[in-house]
């Protein structure tokens, strides 16, 4: 038996199957200007490549954003739910999750079993996501990937004082004006990144080991920054990191599927 979840965010989608022990395949694209039709093409994609049909997949999942409108799933759940039982499945003892994606950031608190005892969200301003480092690096005229090693690259941090992306970005361009170097000003924006994602965790505690998931958690200066902030704990982070949304989503419809089955099965052997 097989489930799917997706997990539809704001700047990419991420597909996984999962076959009640193990992630079959996988699939990571971006949102794009349509993403329910990308969403679709690349459920469609992942099917056939795995040599299956809709009707071959035993619970479809959908969270993220985009979870509402994605006409092929069996059930739309919370991005907390699924992240939480993504990081269960694939680090078994963490007790923390930092979440950083495209739009929002949030921390997660685990009780043992893999529920989510705890959780703080910021999801009304850019600053100290993943779309606010992608402006920064754009302003820097820098490829996001490689914003990470060019900040480890440099001795040097600077304060970013401004609590608002928007005004954050003018404050980044002051400081090219005034001659900092691009290295030292991304320091100074991953460290700020850090404050603001350590601040909103200290809501609900931290306890080892800590998570740190996300497409965010692809960047080593943002791992590295935290990790300054966090010195008490061990920050670890998983092969694709991102894909923690979609694997909990296919982990959930799996055993929803189990129980459904299992219903079923009781309710045949009464008649």
């Amino acid at each position: 038996m097989i489930s799917c979840g997706i997990d539809i965010g704001s700047r990419t989608i991420k597909i996984a199957l999962y076959d009640g022990s193990a992630v079959v395949d996988s699939m990571v694209t971006m949102s794009g200007s349509a993403p329910q039709q990308i969403a679709e093409e690349c459920y469609q994609q992942l099917l056939n490549r795995n040599d299956l049909c809709s009707n071959g997949i035993a619970f479809t999942t959908a969270t993220g954003y985009g979870r509402n409108y994605f006409s092929l799933a069996d059930k739309a759940s919370s991005e907390i739910i699924c992240h939480s039982a993504g990081v269960a499945f694939l680090c078994p003892d963490a007790k923390t999750i930092i979440d950083i994606g495209g739009q929002d950031s949030k921390v997660m608190q685990l009780l043992d079993g893999g529920k989510v005892g705890d959780f703080a969200m910021n999801d009304r301003c850019a600053a100290g996501t993943g779309k606010f480092i992608e402006m920064v690096a754009q302003t820097l005229n820098i490829p996001v990937a490689s914003t990470g090693a060019l900040a480890l690259s440099s001795n040097a941090s600077c304060d970013i004082s401004s609590m608002c992306a928007v005004f954050a970005e003018s404050e980044v361009i002051g400081l090219l004006h005034k001659g900092i170097p691009a290295e030292v000003i991304l320091r100074g924006i991953f460290d700020s990144v850090a404050k603001r994602v350590v601040s909103l965790g200290r809501k609900v505690g931290f306890r080892g080991p800590v998570v740190f998931t996300g497409g965010v958690a692809q960047n080593p200066g943002v791992v590295a920054a935290i990790q300054q902030q966090l010195i008490e704990h061990n920050i670890v982070t998983p092969n694709q990191p991102q894909l923690t949304g979609a694997i909990g989503a296919a982990i959930i419809g799996y055993r929803t599927a189990v129980a459904r089955n299992s219903a079923s099965a009781s309710i045949g052997a009464c008649q």
